[in-house]
């Protein structure tokens, strides 16, 4: 048994022409007045074989030899009942149409005249049998040629209906194939634009290579020529402002447009993060600012976002009234779609390299940093105490006594070095945080700062808190407050500075290191930053960061300052902390 994908055509023909017979002569065997005869058992074989061929033809199966025995049975079914029936004194003698009309269907002419000659013989070979008379014999000679006759007649309109269906299938195949072809260079398109965007980690490339690659998607047949009317852009974030990022066949001034995002459909399309389809763009509060967009009939707007980041909007316009059908936005949508996470990878590429750079910037002034420190203090204690020895050196013969009191003095300042070296040593990798814990650490270094610099810092922990921290956050906490101490050490003068770190709410921890120093203009110092040579504050803000924190400083000169870092203690409460920080409304 042979199966196909497609209908075979001319078994449904013929299963459809048998049924007509079938009703065509129970109808002359009832007006005949023979209906329940003899007859009447063959036409029931014939419907239940016809039956099992029509369910054969649904199930688009076939039999071996399929049609040679279908046409076996109805030349077999035509015979028989020509004989029962009575021949040409029957009711039903047209009986032998039925197998020239299968032969015809299945085998054109020549099987038409085959099966019509076997029907004319069996015509004569009953009539002789049934009526041998003249009389007869004419009529089954005049049924034969009348029988070749049609036979003739079906075999050419069969001919004629088979090859309209041979050629309207083939029609209908090379469309399957054209459609198929044309989709494959769709899916070619999409593959070069994937791979093109997966190669490069750079924006504008990535833009641009979407622009030259969304017009040979959306017109993918070679044998055409691009559609030069089709206007691209693609508008991307600059602060809040969404500028031209590239664009095709956009006017120079065009170019140069900045938009809010906020109205129309680009605000629409950003806001419910989906596509906007647009049927007016010459009215559209933002779109009508583009001269190049004013000629289009559609504009198809698709936001570039991912999560809560919006990167910008693509743009697709065209004067044609229904150019952006179903297939073609979808195409667009899985281009544009492969764009956001090219831009993603682009936007994390650049965070790394920007990070990359700044922890060079951060180890160099790290350095410089050591360096001043050690200049500042320690090396200068050390030149002062060779100074000091080369003196008592020279007094030691005229005035013992004298050489003795600076040789004391001398002992003091190497015991004061000595405290500044591991002091610096300390802040760099305090082993005690690593041992003992945050409260520990934060407790030595307002030891070590006490004993070496005589200032006091007095540290209070809620020691409940640091359960519910991390080992790295206290890490981070540590060098919040080292930072915080050593400004308020070396610039405001302080005698006294408080450490606290307690509960804020409900997830949150509130982290104060307050002074008595001379304090400072905030925002005088936050405008000229970029000119000082100090990065504490930096620091500062860098670290509350790596524990998505929020920082806020309170100075005023003459009072003092205070640096508060609320400190987030789970995912939820860092949400909650940022979302808060953005509506203005920081604890």
């Amino acid at each position: 048994m042979r199966t196909s994908d497609s209908p075979f055509v001319a078994d449904w023909f013929v299963v459809s022409l048998r049924w007509l017979a079938l009703l065509g002569l129970a109808v002359s065997l009832a007006l005949g007045g023979q209906l329940l005869a003899l007859p009447n058992l063959l036409l029931l074989c014939l419907a239940f074989w016809n039956i099992a061929l029509t369910v054969l033809a649904g199930l688009n199966h076939r039999l071996a030899h399929h049609r040679e025995i279908s046409l076996a049975a109805d030349l077999l079914v035509a015979g028989l009942f020509f004989w029962l029936q009575g021949g040409f004194s029957g009711p039903a003698a047209w009986v032998a149409v039925l197998p020239v009309l299968s032969a015809a269907l299945y085998f054109e002419m020549r099987g038409a005249l085959i099966a019509a000659g076997v029907m004319a013989f069996v015509q004569f070979a009953v009539t002789s049998l049934v009526a041998p008379s003249l009389e007869s014999l004419l009529i089954a000679a005049g049924a034969a040629l009348v029988t070749l006759l049609l036979s003739g007649v079906f075999g050419y309109l069969s001919k004629k209906v088979i090859s309209d269906i041979r050629r309207i299938r083939q029609a209908q195949m090379e469309a399957q194939q054209e459609r198929q072809r044309v989709e494959n260079e769709r899916l070619r398109a999409i593959y070069n634009l994937t791979s093109t965007l997966t190669a490069t980690l750079n924006y504008q490339r990535v833009i641009d290579s979407l622009l030259d690659l969304s017009l040979s998607a959306l017109n993918p047949d070679p044998d055409q020529s691009a559609d030069e009317r089709l206007v691209s852009a693609v508008l991307l974030y600059s602060g809040d402002e969404l500028a031209v990022g590239s664009a095709r066949r956009f006017t120079p001034a065009d170019t140069r447009a900045v938009l809010r995002g906020k109205d129309g459909a680009i605000g629409q399309a950003i806001e419910e993060n989906k596509p906007v389809l647009t049927t007016d763009p010459s009215h559209d509060p933002e779109l009508s600012r583009f001269v190049a967009l004013l000629g289009c009939s559609q504009v198809y707007c698709f936001p570039l976002c991912s999560g809560f980041n919006a990167y910008g909007v693509l743009l697709f316009g065209h004067p044609e009234a229904d150019y952006f059908t179903p297939d073609r936005r979808e195409v667009l949508d899985i281009l544009c779609r492969q764009v956001v996470i090219a831009i993603q990878n682009a936007t994390l590429y650049q965070d790394l390299v920007e990070e990359r750079d700044r922890m060079i910037e951060v180890q160099e002034e790290a350095r410089k940093r050591l360096a001043r420190d050690l200049h500042d203090g320690p090396t200068q204690s050390v030149a002062a105490m060779a100074m000091r020895i080369s003196l008592a050196r020279r007094i030691l013969k005229k005035d013992p006594r004298a050489a003795t009191e600076e040789l004391i003095k001398i002992e003091d300042l190497a015991h004061r070095t000595t405290k500044e070296i591991r002091h610096i040593l300390f802040t760099l990798r305090p082993l005690v945080l690593e041992s003992q814990g945050l409260v520990a650490a934060l407790q030595a270094m307002a030891e070590k700062v006490g004993e070496t610099y005589a200032q006091k810092v007095i540290v209070k922990v809620d020691e409940g808190l640091l359960e519910q921290m991390e080992v790295g956050k206290q890490g981070v906490i540590f060098y919040i407050v080292e930072e915080a101490v050593t400004n308020a050490r070396k610039h405001a003068q302080a005698a006294q500075i408080w450490v606290r770190l307690r509960p804020l709410k409900e997830g949150l921890a509130l982290l104060e290191v307050q002074d008595d120093g001379i304090g400072f203009d905030v925002e005088v110092v936050d405008r000229a930053y970029d000119k000082r040579g100090s990065l504490g504050m930096i620091y500062l803000r860098e670290r509350t960061e790596l524990i998505n924190g929020v920082l806020h400083i309170e100075s005023a000169p003459g009072k003092g300052t205070r640096v508060q870092v609320v400190i987030p203690l789970t995912e939820e409460a860092a949400d909650r902390l940022h979302h808060s920080r953005q509506d203005g409304c920081v604890p």
